[in-house]
């Protein structure tokens, strides 16, 4: 008798994205208050932690839920439309993640600033860190704070070095000074620290400061579709709140002609972003400085069309958009922060013209 061997087939991957929508509806009841107070979404984190979305992207052989990078982009989006503030905070932790990933796959290095922050002192064979870091977004519900701190070396000068940071050690304070014009509920809070001992061995990275380090080169291309897929959401969440509230006065000819420039500069947004995504290609890009151009301008052009996409909705709805019932000028100050995520326009521009005239990018 033959006997046929039935091999199991592997559990179904979790649809992340179809969570993070699930998740999004819930999130957008508790928006408007968390903007209104100034409050961290909590509440928000902890769900995203329960449905294992931090999670979500990291490989299987590595215990994660394997989803790709295409999708983690779709995820921040989806999360946007509901609350800005989760998807944006999210995303800041997801950028470093999806680098650690690349690491993973290519054995390249973290990423961080050019020029670091803080002051490391030797001592007792490894180092003495005071800093107040600006911009830690998510910080209430963290852990660890990945970092960097410059140590002047009395041999090779200004060094700048990557290592991480407990955030429940004494020596770490987590400020609750995050009072912004948008984007209110990330719990971007300063956090102090204060005479924390790092071990030398936790350093992972050394270069010289104020250089564009080869690994910059790595980061940058996923980064950004990371970070503009938040704000990409809430310009989406606008447009929707805008061609509901006029429908009144869907025969006015000016109201036509805004929500068509709207859509317009919303469909140029939507398209610089898939290109954004396009060229991460799953994270199998070879890192250059062309690809670190093409990125910080599509992050430029992406910001222009995003921010005008919603101003058009504020002036398609007109004085009611005036009002914090009607959403959406919860949206316009929230997508405000796309101009300030470094490198804002005018850096760009300056990148994007050395590397042009044959210079060095910084």
């Amino acid at each position: 008798m033959a006997t046929q061997t039935v091999t199991p087939s592997a559990a179904p991957r979790t649809d992340f994205v179809a969570v993070a929508r699930e998740l999004a509806a819930d999130f957008a009841t508790r928006a408007a208050q968390h903007d209104a107070d100034d409050s961290f979404v909590a509440e928000n984190y902890a769900a995203l932690k329960k449905a294992k979305l931090f999670s979500a992207p990291v490989p299987t052989e590595l215990g994660g839920g394997g989803a790709s990078y295409e999708d983690h982009c779709e995820i921040i989006r989806a999360i946007a439309r509901g609350c800005g503030s989760t998807a944006l905070a999210y995303s800041m932790h997801s950028h470093l993640l999806q680098a650690l990933v690349w690491r993973h796959r290519h054995n390249a290095t973290p990423p961080a600033e050019p020029d670091g922050s803080g002051k490391l002192e030797k001592k007792n064979g490894g180092y003495v860190f005071n800093a107040r870091k600006i911009f830690g977004s998510g910080g209430p519900s963290g852990d660890l704070l990945l970092t960097t701190g410059i140590y002047d070396d009395p041999e090779k000068g200004p060094t700048v070095l990557h290592f991480g940071v407990n955030l429940h050690q004494p020596g770490v304070t987590i400020q609750d000074n995050w009072r912004t014009l948008g984007m209110r509920g990330t719990g971007s809070n300063d956090i102090v620290i204060e005479n924390v001992d790092v071990a030398d061995a936790g350093v992972s990275v050394r270069r010289p400061k104020g250089t564009w380090a080869p690994f910059f080169d790595v980061v940058t291309p996923l980064i950004w579709p990371l970070v503009c897929a938040a704000y990409l959401g809430v310009a989406e969440s606008a447009r929707e709140l805008a061609v509901a509230h006029v429908q009144k006065r869907r025969d006015d000819p000016i109201v036509q002609i805004t929500v068509g420039e709207m859509d317009t500069e919303l469909a140029n947004a939507v398209a610089v972003y898939d290109d954004m995504v396009a060229t991460a290609k799953g994270l199998d890009y070879t890192p250059s400085h062309g690809l670190s151009n093409i990125s910080y301008k599509r992050k430029t052009i992406f910001s222009r069309s995003a921010t005008r996409a919603v101003s058009c909705a504020m002036e398609a709805v007109g004085g009611g958009s005036f009002f914090r019932a009607a959403g959406i000028e919860r949206a316009f100050r929230d997508i405000q922060g796309i101009r300030f995520h470094p490198w804002h326009e005018r850096r760009s521009y300056l990148f994007s013209g050395r590397i042009a005239l044959g210079l060095d990018p910084v």
